[in-house]
């Protein structure tokens, strides 16, 4: 069968983001199977928006609250529906439950927004992460609520599928493990990274629209950097970024070699030129799309463990995990130092990529999932009893809700 996907969209797909690259890499998949695709999405487009339809793909804004969207997915009929971020499931869940009941639900997660927010909060208020947090937490109980009530969904990082398994007691057959799907990196590859030699610098990159990465900088440079400047006086870290802010612009400091470089046209040619990756990240969920890129341009990285979480299994890193920022900068002044340690940090990360996220192993496994619950999709629903439970209730409220909303816009 020849599916027919909707992909509703929280933003419009950016590749200043790993979530924009995560997304290109699902339509990647799908398009090869031959399937059709429509990006929807709510947003205002930047000047960073990738041009969709230059893929054969469709585009399409809708509005939230507004019965415009029914009519359009009646007639767009499709037969897969995949919700970016539960939020969206949120809105336009009930409406695609109504006007298309046969059309398989998929969330994906990108990362769980609950367990980042509540990271945060606890990180703000000097306590330390427990599950008992997140068991309290309102976003959980929204976040965990969308996934119930769709038929599947995506979850990146390994961390993610045991916390739902094991704390909230998420039945498997709900959830995928999907990681991001990259090329496996080849001699081909290897033999154009530039050399030690012909690399310098540290670098950071990342967009800063997100938290965790506005946090990041602000710990390099009040936290790292110095101690690393003492053992390394000529070195510069490179800090790159969308959307960087009036704060992190004003810790530019050429003195220091603290060095805010702002949007980076081609973020891969930043980090090959680049010797070590420093992210020092101290909340946040899901996998980061800045480490898997350090590794597919051969450059090692130091990250904590909440950088790592999910993303290695029982692999070794491509440099160091250090939560002990005064190790982290001794750690980091050795792996650009050493240039033995380097070379062999540097094949650690060859073997993350190639073992964990090559796309041809791990892109069939999911089509054919997902041509499994097509084909079996009532059965599956039925077992699924809290999901329906909440579909049926979360309908309604959600449902009256938001047309009480557009009544109201509507005599605007």
């Amino acid at each position: 069968m020849k599916n027919n996907v909707l992909i509703i969209g929280y933003v419009w797909l950016e590749t200043t983001s790993a979530a924009g690259s995560r997304m290109l890499q699902l339509i990647e998949l799908f398009t090869a199977q031959g399937w059709n695709i429509t990006f929807a999405s709510p947003a205002q487009k930047t000047e960073n928006s990738i041009d969709l339809s230059s893929l054969n793909i469709d585009e399409v804004s809708i509005e939230l609250n507004n019965a415009s969207f029914d009519a359009f997915i009646q007639e767009l009929n499709p037969t897969i529906v995949l919700f970016d971020r539960f939020m969206m499931e949120e809105q336009f869940g009930w409406r695609v439950a109504e006007n298309c009941p046969n059309a398989l639900r998929i969330l994906d997660t990108e990362d769980l927004h609950f367990l980042r927010k509540t990271r945060h909060q606890q990180l703000k208020k000097g306590e330390e992460f427990t599950n008992e947090a997140l068991l309290k937490s309102d976003d959980a109980k929204r976040e965990i609520a969308a996934i119930l009530r769709c038929d599947l969904s995506l979850i990146i990082s390994t961390f993610e599928y045991d916390l739902l398994k094991t704390v909230f007691k998420i039945d498997e057959n709900l959830l995928y493990h999907l990681p991001f799907l990259l090329n496996k990196i080849d001699e081909k590859d290897i033999q154009v990274w530039n050399s030690y030699e012909e690399r310098e610098h540290f670098v950071f990159i990342g967009n800063f629209f997100h938290k965790p990465n506005v946090d990041a900088v602000l710990t390099l440079k009040n936290e790292i950097w110095n101690q690393i400047r003492e053992m390394l006086p000529e070195a510069e870290i490179h800090i790159y970024g969308a959307y960087a802010t009036q704060q992190i612009n004003q810790l530019h400091n050429k003195k220091e070699g603290f060095l805010v470089k702002g949007f980076a046209e081609d973020a891969e040619e930043v980090v090959r030129n680049a010797k070590v990756v420093l992210a020092p990240i101290r909340f946040g969920a899901g996998i980061k799309g800045k480490l898997t890129e350090a590794m597919i341009c051969g450059t090692p990285s130091i990250t904590t463990s909440i950088g790592a979480e999910g993303m290695q299994n029982n692999l070794p890193w491509n440099g160091f995990i250090e939560n002990n920022f005064t190790q982290f900068s001794e750690k980091a002044t050795q792996l650009y130092s050493d240039e033995i340690l380097w070379k062999g940090s540097q094949q650690k990360g060859i073997k993350i990529i190639n073992q964990i996220y090559d796309k041809k192993k791990i892109g069939a496994p999911f089509i054919k999932i997902i041509k499994e619950l097509q084909d079996n999709l009532e059965s599956h629903r039925t077992q699924n009893f809290l999901g329906s439970l909440l579909q049926h209730k979360t309908m309604q409220a959600t449902k009256y809700m938001s047309k009480w909303i557009e009544s109201k816009n509507s005599k605007q």
